[in-house]
């Protein structure tokens, strides 16, 4: 039995021959663990650009909301596909444009699994051309996928169609599972926060801990800090690489990830890693990060109220017996869970074979309702 071919249409910057070069990491987010004799896997190129055109590039991306140029050039790979795998809406709704522009008919149609993941956060703040465009494309998808039930759930709402929640993985090459043997907070205790989303509540967790001495701060990313989320204890780093995330983890006695409401659980990369390196967490309860650890393995607090946060990292601070048990949880709903780039990989395997299931069963069931030609008999009973 031949392959089926597979293009993993990943976003510009993001190409295996060039991500971290020379690390032989395979590709980001893990899809390489696809690879088989069943699949083979082809990834998105990315082509070397002067800076007039990298900037056309990234205007008509600002201006479209997902990248065409990039898909564009990875045309070929694209219509001879069997399936093409996307990460975000950015790049699905690039390529069902694409498959759209090309489209010939009786010609290949390749399969498009499309996975959105700030789609419909920001589906309501979309003007009516948008939505009408968006639509459209994403009627090309033969697969919706999120990273969140609560994303599975608009799509639902928003498009009437069913959409597969697929669990996030973590690279436990560059984050392998130590789970913690003791817990001791430091005094003042060190609390870090990691994240460049834009749904990062870097003012509810400066309220909660700011200008407090029992407290050390150190948030790292890459984002605009306000002034009003400046404080005296808070201190704002750059984080670049693995050896440097590595050592903020290890700094930290607790990791916080403060949030806005979201549907497509922000911050889920962050607390993955927490969890494997053994550190206690605490996360507003938004995004359905429940989907992926529960109660006991993190402390969840509302959103936008600093008084609860501040009361759940004490309460880990007073009781660390419970602190130590909690990542322990971490750690081990991490490993039974699966929650790594390997399963990541495999969940978008077993979806493939059933899209190529139910498209062979269609195309059967069209072949046998197909009207025969006139004096053409039947085949024995």
């Amino acid at each position: 039995m031949s392959s089926t071919y597979v293009h993993v249409h990943l976003f510009y910057g993001a190409d295996p021959r060039r991500y971290r070069k020379g690390e032989n990491i395979g590709s980001l987010y893990g899809y390489h663990h696809a690879e088989s004799a069943e699949f083979a896997l082809d990834f998105a190129k990315d082509s070397r650009e002067i800076a007039p055109v990298r900037f056309a590039r990234r205007a008509l991306k600002a201006a479209l909301g997902f990248d065409l140029i990039h898909a564009w050039r990875n045309r070929r790979a694209i219509l001879d596909s069997d399936v093409i795998w996307t990460h975000t809406e950015q790049e699905h709704l690039a390529v069902a444009l694409v498959l759209l522009m090309l489209a010939k008919k009786g010609g290949r149609r390749p399969l498009l699994l499309a996975q959105s993941v700030w789609l419909l956060d920001r589906w309501q703040g979309y003007g009516s051309v948008r939505r009408a465009l968006y639509r459209r494309l994403l009627a090309r998808a033969d697969l919706l996928t999120t990273l969140a039930s609560e994303n599975a759930a608009l799509c639902r709402e928003y498009f009437g169609r069913e959409a597969r929640h697929v669990f996030y993985g973590l690279n436990t090459n560059d984050f392998p599972l130590c789970p913690p043997s003791h817990w001791k907070p430091n005094a003042p205790v060190r609390v870090a926060a990691i994240g460049n989303d834009r749904d990062r509540d870097w003012s509810t967790l400066v309220s909660a801990l700011g200008n407090d001495a029992r407290y050390q701060v150190r948030i790292a990313t890459r984002r605009h800090m306000p002034a009003s989320t400046r404080a005296a204890n808070v201190e704002i780093v750059r984080v670049s690489g693995i050896q440097q995330q590595h050592a903020l983890y290890d700094w930290a006695d607790i990791v916080v990830v403060p949030l806005r409401p979201n549907s497509h659980a922000s911050g889920i990369t962050v607390m993955l890693e927490a969890a494997a390196l053994g550190k206690p967490m605490i996360a507003t309860k938004v995004g359905a990060l429940e989907d992926y650890f529960d109660e006991k393995a993190a402390s969840y607090v509302e959103p936008f109220n600093p008084q609860q946060l501040r009361e759940a990292v004490d309460a880990l601070v007073a009781d660390p017996a419970r602190a130590l048990e909690q990542a322990r949880e971490a750690c081990e709903q991490l490993r039974t869970r699966d929650l790594t780039t390997e399963h990541f990989a495999r969940q978008h395997a077993q979806l493939t074979r059933e899209m190529l299931h139910e498209r062979d069963a269609r195309l059967d069931t069209a072949t046998a309702s197909a009207p025969r030609e006139p004096g053409v008999a039947a085949r024995g009973m």
